[in-house]
């Protein structure tokens, strides 16, 4: 897909900051595949600019690399110039960019920094003894988002106090994903996310003139299929020891999602597990998570894949693959996969439903301004048996709340649901008020719902939600 999609924000905070006056530097970072790339080349059309991507390579060859690419923009009379070293390089650039506003990109800057350690050192003097009085407008961008927080943006990189913005492009919500989709159901709209977990490059690759189970097959059920092989090649990429980091995903996968259940699963220390789960953390494949309100109850938290294209590659490639080897996963799709299309939608469902409360509460059209949603799980006092809130949105400064069902199924939702989310009312802290009961359904609701909806009980179906 060669259009441009979605990222109007950030493309607007980029063309805020280039049209500022003086020397800019811009740190965009992101798991990869998430369009970083593609939004610094939409950013930079119509701009003189140097994009250039490094390589795992030696030092020597991306200073060799980069430097061709320099001069074939800024000087392409001068032939065969070799710059001696980094600083040699960048007191060009800076000689360049003096007087006009020239963007420097360096993409995968961690793949040059990790080969020359004093990389970020030299380009702090760079900054400081020339650059800030020119005009360049500097871009580093990056995949790893460990490297780029703890080597770029922490208080102990070189880098430290330099840079004059920050983005961290991030997976697209459901309400930009479905763009890649158009001709699709809102139904196979939020199958494309659930699959995707919303990442441009793999709702690209979606062909919505084909079914969605089809699209699901040649994706992930093929081994030329592009998403059978990508949670290998993403681990390999991050991790040197794979098998680890594997073994704690397909655990958490499985359901274990405490730290000791993560151990007693993988056969690893507790110590082992409690590092790799926050690697994981940082890469944005797993997420923890706390029930609102109760944030303080350590008991109450658990680790969940936050990444759903790899959520959905552990619950249903691995049993397939000797079957994908052999060119007959038909039959595997038709009777495991796609009976549990549902089932495995199901939290996704309610990410969904979250993100649609918080940007509602934010447009006014909910009865509190709500700044922040979770969940909430725990003992229901009354009934002395574990229960959850899938959605609970808050307006802090009101102390007030709306809490919500979500049922991703192929029945209307009916009274029996709104009668168990009231009865939950009073769980979470009693300080927020409870104003709004909000249903979420798939299928729609039955006619007793539908006639008992009112200014405090707000039935939403999928379809809604795709017309906010």
């Amino acid at each position: 897909m060669n259009r441009f999609i979605g990222r109007s924000q950030e493309l607007s905070a980029l063309n805020s900051l280039y049209n500022k006056e003086g020397f800019q530097m811009a740190v965009v970072y992101g798991r990869r595949r998430v369009g970083k790339s593609t939004l610094i080349k939409e950013f930079i059309k119509g701009k003189k600019s140097v994009f250039w991507s490094a390589i795992r390579t030696s030092a020597s060859r991306n200073l060799d690399l980069f430097t061709r690419q320099a001069m074939s923009v800024l000087s392409p009379e001068t032939q065969g110039f070799h710059a001696e070293n980094t600083q040699e390089l960048f007191d060009f650039l800076g000689k360049c960019c003096h007087d006009e506003r020239i963007v420097i990109v360096i993409d995968e800057f961690p793949y040059w920094a990790d080969e020359d350690r004093s990389l970020t050192s030299v380009m702090q003097l760079a900054i400081d003894s020339g650059w800030r009085d020119g005009n360049m407008f500097l871009i580093l961008c990056g995949s790893s988002v460990s490297f780029m927080e703890k080597e770029v943006l922490s208080e102990k990189s070189p880098l430290y106090g330099r840079r004059t913005a920050q983005l961290e492009i991030k997976p697209f919500k459901y309400w930009d994903a479905e763009l890649f989709t158009p001709k699709y159901s809102a139904e196979e709209k939020a199958i494309c996310y659930g699959i995707t977990g919303g990442i441009p490059y793999y709702l690209s690759m979606i062909d919505d003139s084909m079914s969605i189970d089809d699209n699901i097959r040649e994706l992930y059920f093929t081994e030329h299929g592009y998403l059978y092989g990508e949670p290998s090649y993403l681990l390999a990429e991050e991790f040197t020891d794979v098998a680890a980091y594997s073994a704690i995903i397909d655990a958490i996968a499985g359901g274990s999602n405490r730290p000791h259940l993560i151990a007693d699963k993988t056969h690893m220390e507790a110590s082992a597990v409690s590092h790799s789960l926050r690697v994981l953390m940082a890469t944005g494949i797993v997420g923890k998570e706390q029930a609102i309100t109760d944030e303080k109850n350590k008991k109450k938290v658990q680790y969940v894949l936050r990444d759903n294209m790899f959520k959905f590659w552990y619950m249903f490639v691995p049993n397939a693959i000797p079957l994908i080897e052999m060119g007959n996963v038909d039959a595997y799709y038709d009777r495991i996969v796609k009976p549990k299309i549902n089932e495995y939608m199901g939290d996704v469902f309610e990410e969904m439903c979250r993100d649609y409360t918080l940007a509602a509460g934010a447009a006014g059209k909910l009865n509190c301004f709500v700044t922040e949603t979770g969940k909430w799980w725990g003992t229901n006092q009354s009934t002395r048996k574990e229960t959850d809130i899938d959605v609970v949105g808050l307006s802090r400064a009101e102390d007030k709340a709306v809490i919500g069902e979500c049922k991703y199924r192929n029945e209307p939702l009916d009274k029996d649901v709104l009668d168990a989310l009231m009865e939950r009312d009073g769980l979470i802290d009693r300080k927020y008020k409870v104003v709004e009961y909000l249903l979420f359904s798939k299928s729609g609701f039955s006619k007793w719902v539908m006639e008992h909806k009112s200014d405090t009980i707000t039935p939403i179906s999928l379809d809604d939600m795709y017309r906010m």
